[in-house]
């Protein structure tokens, strides 16, 4: 009996250890989503790096690459949408402290939720299991059927 161990359905038949290839770049680009939070410019580059490797990868791999490529966007189509909002409350005349305050709420939440998806992800990695939502909008734990 062989003694690899083998990955969920949707992955198909692989093994799933550290030893697979390409999981360095997954770790590294979760890794520059955290790091975003200090220097912003390391998000982008981590997005660039997951839709170079998509679909180079093992299927279990590629399914963290899909949700960091999918947190990416996410984010960017959630702060266009802040940034129209606080735009629109500046025109309507709403006072000043009302913008602010939901620009800094907005910020929060934001990091809250990113660094969460990269925590899940994190987590999974290192358990070498792959997403199981990778198309989720909040943490990618889907039910498995």
């Amino acid at each position: 009996m062989p003694s690899t161990s083998t990955a969920p359905a949707s992955a198909g038949a692989e093994t799933q250890d550290k030893s697979t290839p390409g999981r360095g770049y997954v770790v590294v680009i979760y890794g520059l989503y955290i790091g975003s939070i200090m220097a912003v410019v390391t998000a982008p580059l981590g997005a660039l790096i997951a839709h170079l490797r998509l679909g180079r990868s093992a299927a279990w791999l590629d399914t963290h690459l899909q949700f960091q490529v999918r947190t990416f966007w996410l984010g960017i189509a959630a702060a266009i949408i802040a940034l129209l909002i606080w735009q629109a409350a500046g025109q309507l005349g709403v006072s000043s402290i009302y913008a602010w305050t939901f620009g800094y709420l907005f910020f929060t939440v934001g990091i809250i939720w990113m660094m969460a998806r990269c925590a899940v992800g994190i987590h999974r990695l290192t358990s070498n299991q792959a997403i199981d939502a990778p198309k989720s909008l909040l943490f990618g734990l889907g039910r498995k059927v």
